[in-house]
């Protein structure tokens, strides 16, 4: 087997430590900084490079980390698995995202207890699992944003095998994955990169310290490591798409950015294995370059999250202005009406949240509404709350409906977090399980001084160290049973096949989108098509004068609701949403 390294930090020699015997590596003629050897392994078998005369460290290239970070790599052999389903092809335009925790999602926290509850997620007609960062961390409880090996699978959660299974029988039932993967940073615990080269450079700093070496010297490496963790996602694991983390973050200052390079290596790679890959983008810029193809002068990402979106819908829907929120409560509605139909509410406008000019304006007649994701709720703005308390704790039943009606019939491609569907009243906190005692405090601290400055207690601000916050977290599907949360899960289950059998609501024209609201009373509908969906946000009734024909017909309606009659007036109870054609 051949054993390489890319480690321009050793001076003398490269020593492959298998087994318990050591085997010299060999300096690459060909590529600087590279050491290599062929030794006899097998599947299983544990290794690590020692550089010079230095303790013996685990592969950067690790495909699995038995005993984590700090313990020796495994060989994988990707070959002896035996895949027994095909890819489904599916596009993104029709897609219904579904964003799920392995650690949270089931009591057990592991991949195969997630993979015998998909059958849910088929039933409910999702056709992608979001995966959260399956990257090894030190410890066993956490988020997944400070994994430190991007090649391996957290041992934990079951390791590569069990990836493979939950993928297997997630296109067995007709569904995509994909995974969230992080480019921007690498966690401050168990990242033994820096010991073999250029990782990471002063160049520029980041919210997690230096940053990601994708410009300075030795970056063409540090560039292919990042690349072949991804393209490896794709290839070894059957992986339909993923989504990166905060690509705002990227520090590169490169002619050709290492995102153009990722979505041209995807797209190649798509070609050449005859399946639907995608790349989905967490940007706070506000750019629509973030998505124009390469060839019209983009970076060729396919998709990305929308916040203002959900930043609109929030405050509409809650009242909070605080924080970033402050712009979209000025009139929520307004703000909601305007990411409807031109995807951004910043787009050139000024931000009092960055206090600057912030966005710049989407092409309504030439990008496709796919090109976005639209959505409530997501792992960040619930976790990110001191309690990490979701919509369901301060909405009404009705107002959980509404924002899915806007989120399941809108334009952007819709995305759940897991629970959502059926208005979950487990909150989802931020946990860690640092098992470095001064990172845990540090970690500990942080997060009640952050909170404190916002006027909470201390003593409400969960201990994300304490397993209790983790098991807080773990979803209760006993609820599903019981009202609301049955009737919303069948509401759910309504719009998203209405979404799956109506060509209108996957309708890519943005710019046929349109939208009437009234801010005072409350209300908003928006007409895709022959279709018009309505919601009342208010509390009291709502008469809407929508014009119609008089030939409506009522699809979908959260309370009983007459379709309007020759007056085209439509009469909407409070906190409640109905989707009609008039086709």
């Amino acid at each position: 087997m051949l054993f390489e390294v890319w480690a321009p930090s050793a001076r003398n020699r490269v020593m492959l430590a298998l087994n318990g015997t050591n085997h010299p590596l060999e300096r690459d003629a060909e590529r600087d900084g590279w050491w290599t050897g062929v030794v006899p392994a097998e599947d299983g078998d544990r290794y690590g490079f020692a550089l010079d005369h230095r303790p013996v460290l685990p592969d950067p290239r690790s495909r699995r980390l038995p005993d984590g970070p700090d313990g020796l790599s495994a060989v994988v052999d990707h070959s002896s698995y035996v895949w027994r389903h095909e890819s489904p092809r599916l596009r993104l335009r029709s897609a219904v995202l579904y964003e799920l925790h392995v650690g949270t999602f089931t009591p057990e926290g592991t991949l195969d207890a997630a993979t015998a509850r998909l059958g849910e997620l088929a039933g409910l007609g999702i056709t992608h699992v979001e995966l959260m960062p399956l990257c090894p961390f030190p410890g066993v409880r956490g988020w997944g944003y400070d994994g430190v090996a991007p090649w391996a699978v957290h041992e934990p959660y079951g390791g590569p095998e069990a990836l493979k299974r939950f993928v297997d029988a997630a296109h067995g039932l007709g569904m995509g994955v994909v995974l969230d993967v992080v480019h921007n940073h690498l966690g401050p615990s168990g990242n033994h990169l820096p010991s073999f080269g250029p990782y990471f450079t002063d160049t520029h700093h980041t919210p997690w310290g230096a940053a990601v070496n994708l410009d300075a010297p030795g970056s063409d490496e540090v560039r292919a490591y990042f690349l072949g963790s991804a393209l490896a996602w794709l290839r070894d694991y059957r992986i339909d798409g993923l989504r990166l983390d905060a690509v705002h973050a990227l520090a590169d200052t490169r002619a050709l950015t290492f995102l153009e390079e990722l979505s041209s290596a995807v797209d190649e790679l798509a070609k050449e294995q005859a399946r639907q890959h995608f790349l989905i983008a967490e940007s706070d810029l506000a750019d629509p370059r973030t998505t124009t193809p390469r060839t019209l002068g983009g970076l060729g990402v396919h998709a990305q999250w929308n916040d203002d979106f959900h930043h609109s819908l929030h405050t509409a829907l809650t009242g909070e202005s605080q924080g970033y929120y402050g712009d979209f409560a000025r009139a929520p509605i307004a703000a909601l009406t305007k990411t409807l139909t031109h995807v951004f509410f910043h787009d050139g406008t000024y931000s009092t949240f960055r206090g600057r000019r912030h966005g710049r304006p989407v092409d309504r007649e030439r990008t496709p509404a796919h090109r976005f994701l639209g959505y409530a709720q997501t792992h960040d703005q619930i976790g990110n709350r001191a309690l990490g308390d979701r919509l369901s704790a301060s909405l009404s039943p009705g107002l959980l409906a509404c924002a899915a009606t806007l989120v399941l019939t809108g334009p952007s491609v819709p995305m759940l977090f897991m629970g959502e569907e059926w208005g979950a009243h487990t909150p989802w906190q931020y946990f860690t399980d640092h098992t470095d005692p001064e990172l845990a405090e540090a970690v500990r601290r942080g997060r009640r001084r952050e909170f404190a400055e916002h006027g909470w207690s201390e003593n409400e601000v969960p201990d994300p160290q304490d397993p209790a916050t983790r098991d807080r977290s773990v979803l209760d599907r006993t609820e599903r049973e019981r009202d609301p949360h049955k009737r919303l899960l069948a509401w759910h289950r309504q719009l998203i096949a209405l979404r799956r059998t109506l060509p209108d609501l996957t309708d890519p024209d943005l710019a046929g989108v349109k939208v009437a609201f009234d801010e005072e009373s409350r209300w908003l509908v928006f007409r895709r098509g022959d279709l018009r969906v309505a919601v009342n946000l208010g509390k009291e009734p709502a008469v809407i004068p929508l014009g119609s024909n008089g030939r409506d017909r009522v699809l979908a309606a959260w309370d009983p609701v007459d379709a309007p009659g020759a007056d085209g007036v439509l009469r909407l109870p409070g906190e409640s949403a109905i989707v009609l054609t008039d086709g």
